[in-house]
């Protein structure tokens, strides 16, 4: 693919995306505010330009390009201008990052179920994937669930001992950050339209992540976790295999577990570097 990717929303996704497709050699430019947020993506070969949304008409973004959309609905006038933006743009294919939120209370969610948001969040998102739709361009809506990373999840609460003491007993779909990044920069390279969920195979509750979470960094268990007899909480699981199929991507954390343990690693070795450079 000869088109260079814009990224709208460089943050703890799209910053994954990014690097991934600047290693294969695609050509990567990211509208952002605070350019200097981003010194090793530039140095990576990252194109950045500063973001106004006040006056989206200044900004000089590349034409037909393919746009990655990784930005939740914006308040008024924000997301108009965030629309003029991606019109401006003209792109060729446009993949957005929406949520399983869509789903709204259905507990069992697969690539045929329908969007039924509940919510106000919901509802926005939805609005959001049908303006997208109805562009001039292919699109490719991909409905997440969870993300959880380096830096990011259950198991940094848990670390942190910020994790309340009933943190969910209701089962819930999560997904990698990486697998994320995966899935979006293959739909980059397909021509797979439609709108999909994406999740691992290891829907569970943050409960149970939990009590996992403290056995392996031999925390001290805490009193009273999970919900008293009575109060579950519902959740939702997702079936994201689907997708994976059709654009031919292996999860490389297929269980929170693996998924968990690599975060720590990194996080581990993100902290040695930093305390190397302070010496």
């Amino acid at each position: 693919m000869g088109a260079m990717v814009v990224i709208l929303g460089l943050g703890f996704t799209g910053a994954r995306l990014a690097r991934r497709l600047l290693q294969r050699g695609v050509p990567v430019s990211a509208p952002v505010r605070g350019i200097r947020r981003f010194p090793e993506l530039a140095m990576a070969g990252l194109q950045l330009s500063e973001l106004n949304l006040d006056y989206p008409e200044t900004m000089l973004l590349p034409r037909n390009a393919v746009v990655a959309i990784l930005i939740p609905p914006l308040p008024e006038p924000e997301n108009a201008a965030l629309r003029e933006t991606i019109r401006r743009i003209a792109p060729a294919c446009v993949v957005y990052v929406s949520s399983t939120g869509v789903y709204g209370d259905q507990v069992d969610v697969d690539e045929n179920t329908p969007a039924e948001p509940n919510d106000e969040r919901g509802r926005l998102r939805l609005e959001e994937e049908r303006w997208i739709a109805s562009g001039p361009w292919t699109s490719l809506i991909l409905r997440s669930a969870a993300i959880y990373g380096p830096g990011r999840g259950v198991h940094v609460a848990v670390r942190s001992g910020n994790l309340p003491r009933s943190a969910g007993s209701g089962i819930v779909s999560r997904i990698h950050v990486d697998d994320l990044a995966a899935i979006i920069e293959a739909g980059i390279f397909s021509d797979v339209q439609g709108a999909w969920p994406v999740a691992d195979d290891a829907p569970c509750s943050s409960d149970e992540i939990a009590r996992w979470c403290r056995k392996l960094l031999q925390l001290q268990p805490v009193r009273g976790l999970g919900m008293p007899v009575g109060r579950r909480i519902s959740g939702r699981k997702v079936d994201g295999s689907k997708i994976r199929e059709m654009l031919k991507v292996e999860l490389q954390y297929p269980s929170w577990k693996t998924g968990i343990q690599a975060s720590l690693a990194e996080e581990i070795k993100k902290e040695l570097a930093k305390r190397f450079e302070m010496r």
